[in-house]
């Protein structure tokens, strides 16, 4: 029987999704409380991999198990064995065929950011402090370029292994607010698909137009591939996957 499973994590002390020689991963740990439960070696799969210190609401992984143990009954088995960075929300049984990665229709990702003068620590752990304030209307219209299908080539860090760089943006939002002395800001970014680091370095180019850069720059990265063109990519804290879709309605409702 193939199952899903809807998970969330923390990734700050985690080195990204994937299995890693010497790393805590969330693959890692997944498959190690499944070892656990089923009693044998248990491969799962993710609907992407989360680079180290990247965070997720709201991940699908699947994985194929022989358990006379009820679908909606996994998440207490997994929740039981996982430590307290990691959570499962949903589990579900799947059709054998069904794809968590290829079946993906929408990924959204929030990258969040604040200006402060001084460092706050309740916001250092899931956000990157900025060095100036943004101005938000100035990246709202720089981001427009990005929406629609382009080549983010320029937008990709070096080892990607990704056969194509051509994706699509359906859409940008970024946001701010004032709170406890500080501004919070948050881009969400929602697509078909992100090359390797794509979101953190649209979240520091728009934040560079937001500190006056022009967004000349952005159209002709998208023209020329020249990742030199754009601004540096952002920490990894402040990037959280939100949500990946799919046309099936895995887990009824939640």
């Amino acid at each position: 029987m193939k199952y899903v499973l809807a998970i969330s994590y923390d990734g700050t002390d985690f080195a990204g999704w994937q299995i890693q020689k010497n790393g805590r991963t969330v693959q890692g740990v997944l498959e190690e409380a499944a070892l656990e439960i089923f009693g044998k070696e248990t491969k799962i799969k993710g609907s992407g991999r989360t680079d180290s210190g990247v965070h997720a609401y709201f991940q699908v992984c699947e994985f194929e198990a022989e358990t006379s143990i009820p679908a909606e009954k996994l998440r207490e088995c997994f929740n039981r064995i996982l430590p307290p960075d990691v959570s499962v929300l949903k589990s579900a049984e799947a059709p054998l065929d069904f794809d968590c990665t290829r079946a993906a229709r929408k990924k959204t990702y929030c990258y969040r950011a604040y200006f402060s003068e001084y460092p706050l620590p309740l916001s250092e752990r899931y956000e990157a402090r900025l060095p100036n304030k943004a101005d938000t209307e100035r990246m709202r219209k720089a981001s427009k370029l990005l929406v629609g299908n382009h080549d983010f080539k320029a937008f990709s860090a070096t080892g990607s292994s990704a056969k194509t760089s051509e994706r699509e943006i359906y859409s940008v939002e970024i946001s701010e607010r004032e709170e406890q002395n500080a501004l919070h800001y948050e881009i969400k970014v929602c697509g078909n698909g992100f090359l390797y680091n794509m979101v953190r370095i649209i979240a520091g180019e728009l934040f560079a137009v937001g500190f006056g850069k022009s967004e000349e720059a952005i159209k002709e990265a998208l023209q020329t591939g020249k990742r030199e063109l754009l601004a540096k990519t952002m920490p990894a804290k402040g990037l959280a996957l939100l949500n990946t879709e799919y046309e099936a309605n895995l887990f009824g409702d939640i």
